[in-house]
């Protein structure tokens, strides 16, 4: 009989085998698992990370799981470059999507600027607030 574990810090191993469940289902209902990491830096002139942006590309989509860049240099621009430059990445990489989340309290404006349309919300998110959902068409059918 099986038992529950908890298995933080999740390693390599571990994770394989659980997702490998969902890869094998996926080939048979014929959408392969075939998840592409994404992920960008943005560094100073010494070398240390000011931002960056963390995500991947399935099934023609890309999903935008991280965006964050450093306080002295918001407002500069490079949030708006790394949106840009997964952007560009996903099409090359064949997707024609792309979705993210964000809170009231983070960048809906942001977000709204480049171009990407709320489809979902989930109230109180945390408590007073909500967890928005948006997303962009890159490549129009």
């Amino acid at each position: 009989m099986p038992t529950i574990e908890d298995l933080a810090p999740l390693n390599a191993d571990d994770r394989l085998a659980i997702v490998q469940y969902l890869q094998d289902y996926s080939q048979q209902v014929g959408f392969p698992w075939a998840v592409r990491p994404i992920h960008l830096g943005l560094r100073d002139d010494q070398g240390k990370i000011v931002g960056g942006l963390i995500g991947f590309l399935h099934w023609e989509w890309l999903r935008i799981e991280i965006l964050a860049v450093a306080p002295e240099y918001r407002g500069g621009g490079w949030g708006r470059r790394l949106m840009a430059e997964a952007e560009r990445r996903a099409i090359e990489g064949g997707c024609r999507q792309a979705w993210v989340d964000t809170f009231t309290f983070q960048a809906p404006d942001f977000y709204e600027h480049l171009g990407y349309v709320r489809f979902g919300q989930l109230e109180d998110y945390p408590t007073g607030q909500r967890r928005l959902f948006y997303r962009k068409v890159l490549v129009s059918s």
